[in-house]
């Protein structure tokens, strides 16, 4: 099964706004869902820090800053075949 990361923190708007854009995709398709809060892990928030969100697809960052319905679909596609 697929697996998509979201990192994020409390308190983004935009995080808040790719997590409900997640939840609406999952309705749809099936995968496993990892939500990762980078102000916990300085290593991460040096990383990911001033890009969150970020949308990792299977281990590889795939989406950051908006996430988009139709995106996330076409990439979850794409995984798939």
């Amino acid at each position: 099964m697929r697996r998509v990361t979201l990192y994020g923190k409390p308190g983004c708007c935009l995080c808040q706004e790719a997590r409900q854009v997640v939840a609406e995709v999952r309705r749809r398709l099936p995968f496993e869902l990892e939500e990762i809060d980078v102000s916990l892990d300085p290593s991460l928030h040096r990383l990911y820090g001033e890009r969150i969100p970020v949308l990792a697809v299977d281990g590889e960052d795939a989406l950051e800053l908006r996430v988009d319905a139709a995106a996330l679909e076409e990439l979850l596609g794409r995984v798939d075949a």
